[in-house]
């Protein structure tokens, strides 16, 4: 079993940043892939970017390509993802997410998710 917890959300100006965090408990964090997905109201949920267990390779929307970065810290079984160049659109609950079977785009793949952290940018 793993537990993940997502923190570093917000309210932020178009335009501005935030860094979310995941921290992850339970079994090794490390062999398993790791994603972001959003949900904004209304919406279903979306895929937002993956990195696979070792960090080697990552992967994102195109609606977030070039201004999101995710990474992760093994040692610290934490995953981050940087959101820069934020635009209303990016308003969302993002969710922490992680894959036994290596996924990647698919939320079907992941097999724990956390709670959420609001994002709000305001235009």
């Amino acid at each position: 079993q793993v537990q993940l917890v997502e923190s570093g959300g917000g309210l932020v100006q178009a335009g501005g940043s935030l860094r979310l965090s995941c921290a992850a408990s339970g079994r090794t964090q490390s062999s398993f892939a790791m994603g972001w997905f959003r949900q904004a109201p209304g919406k279903k949920r979306e895929f937002v970017a993956g990195i696979s267990s070792s960090g080697g390779s990552t992967y994102y929307s195109d609606s977030v390509q070039g201004r999101f970065t995710i990474s992760r810290d093994n040692a610290k079984k934490t995953v981050f993802l940087q959101l820069n160049t934020l635009k209303p659109e990016d308003t969302a609950v993002y969710y922490c997410a992680a894959s036994k079977v290596g996924g990647r785009y698919n939320s079907i793949e992941y097999d724990y998710w956390g709670q959420g952290t609001q994002v709000t940018v305001s235009s």
